[in-house]
């Protein structure tokens, strides 16, 4: 993984556990990426009228976890951005419909593509790119978001008032 991420501003590692052979078995990711943690006004989440703006963060935190069997498909890792922080106070994940934001598995990434059963690197890139917004799927169909909210949010007022697309590399971290 160091040699795959070399030169990268906007993503960084490390490991948080190894298994008794000494290889890695889960991960903390950290992005800084300018991407949407959330809007302004959560209670009214898409109700009709309410123009409701995006809020952003820079700094997202990811823990990947590996199970014994991986690299099987029935063995993948498990890709979850923190919510909460050490003090059980809240920290912002993203606001993605790919990414969940409400309900006891706030922070779950969907990968629904083979490769991110395997390639680890790929998949750390690949949630880089939905946290720019490069990479989404929003409609209500095959292979399905995993948060319908954040969804409807994104197609009913994201795409039409041009929110999600933000202009990353004028606003990229270093």
């Amino acid at each position: 993984m160091e040699e795959r991420l070399q030169g990268r501003n906007d993503v960084s590692y490390e490991v948080r556990k190894r298994n008794p052979q000494g290889l890695p078995v889960s991960y903390t990711v950290y992005y800084r990426v300018l991407s949407i943690c959330g809007v302004e006004q959560e209670e009214l989440l898409n109700e009709p009228g309410i123009q409701n703006f995006p809020k952003f963060a820079r700094e997202f935190v990811l823990v990947i976890d590996i199970p014994a069997g991986f690299p099987a498909v029935d063995a993948m890792p498990v890709y979850s951005f923190l919510t909460t922080g050490p003090d059980h106070e809240d920290i912002p994940h993203p606001w993605h419909p790919n990414i969940r934001y409400y309900g006891a598995f706030a922070g779950r990434v969907c990968l629904n593509l083979p490769d991110t059963y395997t390639d680890i690197v790929q998949t750390v890139g690949r949630i880089a790119e939905y946290l720019r917004y490069e990479r989404f799927h929003a409609k209500n169909e095959p292979p399905f978001p995993e948060d319908l909210k954040v969804a409807r949010w994104v197609m009913e007022q994201g795409e039409p008032n041009g929110w999600i697309y933000f202009d990353q590399e004028e606003r990229r971290v270093d």
